[in-house]
């Protein structure tokens, strides 16, 4: 097990995520049968659903970049968390209308690896700091 060689596959599978790279890469990231807990439920199994995620998702349109970053990694698991900095083109996310803009997100990335390769993958993100900053919904009053 190779650790910075793990830390390596994570970091151009983020470059992917935000908007840089060639997709045709996570069939050598990732395992065939990649669980991404990140996606919908609808979304197709294996590595195609990420891939179809990170097509729909237009980063070269709508740019993502981390503003602070860290990476941990210990055995196969390799964590990235920080603040990312977003482009939301507009549009309905998790139910509310969210208008155009730029915010800015606490997240934090998990992935398992198995033989160099990504297996697993999971995301924590701060919505709501979302929401709240495009507008979608109101800061409470108090």
């Amino acid at each position: 097990m190779d650790i910075e060689r793990n830390k390596a596959v994570v970091a151009e599978f983020d470059e992917l995520g935000n908007g840089k790279g060639d997709l045709g890469r996570l069939d050598d990231l990732c395992t065939p049968d990649m669980v991404n807990h990140a996606l919908a439920r609808d979304a197709p199994p294996g590595i195609e659903g990420t891939r179809k995620f990170l097509t729909s998702a237009r980063r070269d349109q709508h740019p993502v970049r981390w503003v602070a970053s860290r990476v941990v990694a210990e055995g196969d698991l390799v964590v990235q968390f920080g603040v990312r900095e977003h482009t939301w083109p507009g549009g309905t996310f998790r139910g509310f209308d969210v208008p155009a803009g730029t915010f800015r997100r606490d997240v934090a990335f998990a992935y398992r690896l198995v033989d160099g390769r990504i297996a697993e993958r999971w995301a924590v993100r701060d919505d709501l700091a979302m929401l709240l900053q495009l507008g979608a919904l109101d800061p409470p009053h108090g």
